[in-house]
């Protein structure tokens, strides 16, 4: 089964609800939202395919290895309570799934250009316009816009933009997280939050799609990781090769209304 169109509303809504939510708590409140969002995770992913269920799991484990650096390693943000809240490595599952739904509730021609005009227009205004300078931001966005222009799966990471980009401005602005003004040892100014924060978002898909046919297969799955990976292209040549806006299909072949 396709992720469903209502996953555009309902999981945003939902990790709306959850980033309010917790402004309000205490670390075992966190520890409760954390095992909330794990079972909401579950739910959501209960009738997706395998290969789809994969790339979410792919996600999870990426986005927490980069959080765990990011942000208790390196400091270039911190959470409100200073720590890695339990329920933001699901979260980024269903930020995932929500992109994908995005991408298909709407023409994939029109999420990419939005994504690439709301990106430029973001790292440009973090240069010139916004009262915090934002140079490292800036560094992300030429990186976004060459997946969303070559790779073929530029309808998905868009719509995750889009769905990043809503719940980066709305955590930031009720105290969730913020953005250190500088990168701890480089003194590169930062945006709070940066307009390229979704380029790291990109690379948790791109790892997650690469080792999603794997995970199947370790799983028990019949899908051959090596012939999935040859049929769908890897990394260099999608982006080597431009191909219709679309996304990639669990075979290979590019269709508007795939997930991958």
């Amino acid at each position: 089964m396709t992720v469903p169109r209502r996953y555009a509303v309902v999981l945003p809504a939902y990790l709306a609800a959850l980033l309010a939510l917790d402004t309000h708590v205490s670390l075992h409140g966190q520890l409760a939202l954390g095992a909330l969002t794990f079972a909401v995770l579950g739910v959501a992913l209960r009738p997706l395919a395998p290969l789809v269920r994969a790339q979410a799991v792919g996600v999870v484990l990426f986005a927490t290895v980069g959080e765990v650096t990011g942000s208790l390693v390196w400091g270039v943000y911190h959470y409100r309570l200073h720590n890695l809240p339990l329920f933001i490595p699901p979260a980024h599952g269903l930020v995932y799934l929500s992109g994908i739904a995005l991408s298909r509730s709407l023409r994939a021609r029109a999420v990419v250009w939005a994504a690439a005009v709301g990106a430029t227009a973001w790292g440009i205004a973090g240069l010139m316009v916004l009262p915090r300078l934002d140079l490292a931001g800036a560094f992300g966005v030429p990186l976004l816009l060459v997946f969303l222009w070559r790779s073929r799966a530029r309808a998905t990471y868009a719509g995750v933009f889009l769905a990043v980009a809503a719940l980066e401005l709305y955590g930031t602005s009720i105290g969730t997280w913020r953005w250190a003004s500088t990168l701890p040892g480089l003194g590169i100014p930062d945006g709070n939050p940066p307009s390229g924060v979704a380029s790291g978002y990109v690379w948790f898909d791109v790892m997650a799609l690469l080792v999603a046919p794997w995970l199947v297969y370790a799983a028990g799955g019949t899908l051959n990781p090596k012939r999935w990976i040859r049929s769908s292209g890897d990394l260099l040549s999608s982006i080597r090769r431009r191909e219709p806006i679309g996304t990639m299909s669990a075979s290979g072949a590019s269709s508007r209304a795939s997930v991958t």
